[in-house]
């Protein structure tokens, strides 16, 4: 958000941070470090209608505040209940839904109730795999957020240009690539990520632009972009298979 032009400080009052005792508030007693930039104040909440006063829950943050994303990193299951979720889905057209908690006995929903409870409009991304699911009358895969996707880029990209370390704006840029080549960009009804077959041209994709993100924060020895995919290429291994003879 801050990188698309919003204001560090507006960018933070648009996450909406909830744990076993509720949304994070100013004033609440135990609040770590890292959560501290994420709470939310007092008076931004102080007119919402509650289910109890005493703790402002999920089903809250999402009548209230109507939110277009819900990531789900608790490792409870059902953290996302069917009330929570058609909720949302009464607001946002096309509600993205992450239950990124594993093994999959630990995830906050499961793909196939969260495609029925919003009529099969969520974009959903899971932590663990999934069989396929049913969707407008075909079964599709349930895309499993891996870091696969980005980490064999980011390592290729680091070691051909030698860069002299991971920057927060080289994963930016990783992410950026990967969302890139989303099929779900020209085609709604696609898969929000690419088929694991194509892991190999992602990791290309990927490699290229945190290089170019090094380059340009300084992090490596100046060259151009050519030079820079040329040794991506040189570092990609390619594997040769020899055919199987067997002995007499």
């Amino acid at each position: 958000m801050i990188e698309d032009g919003l204001p560090e400080a507006d960018s933070r009052r648009r996450f909406y941070l909830v744990d076993r005792d509720g949304l994070l508030v100013e004033g609440m007693p135990g609040l770590l470090s890292f959560q501290q930039p994420f709470v939310q104040p007092r008076k931004a909440v102080a007119g919402w209608a509650l289910e109890r006063e005493t703790m402002v829950g999920l089903g809250d943050v999402v009548r209230n505040a109507r939110p277009t994303v819900l990531i789900g990193v608790s490792g409870q299951p059902g953290a996302f209940p069917e009330g929570v979720v058609r909720d949302m889905a009464a607001t946002v057209e096309r509600p993205v839904i992450f239950p990124l908690s594993n093994p999959t006995s630990r995830a906050e929903a499961m793909p196939a109730d969260l495609m029925s409870w919003t009529e099969g409009r969520a974009v959903v991304g899971a932590g663990s795999p999934f069989p396929p699911l049913l969707k407008n009358g075909s079964y599709v895969r349930v895309d499993q957020t891996n870091n696969s996707y980005v980490f064999p880029g980011i390592g290729l990209a680091a070691i051909a240009v030698r860069a002299r370390h991971i920057s927060d704006g080289m994963l930016m840029a990783a992410a950026r690539a990967l969302a890139g080549v989303s099929p779900a960009r020209l085609n709604p009804n696609a898969n929000l990520l690419p088929p694991v077959p194509e892991l190999r041209d992602v990791s290309l994709r990927v490699a290229q632009a945190v290089a170019l993100q090094a380059r340009k924060e300084g992090l490596t020895e100046p060259m151009d972009a050519g030079d820079m995919y040329r040794k991506i290429r040189d570092k990609m291994w390619t594997p040769v298979y020899r055919p199987y003879r067997r002995s007499t």
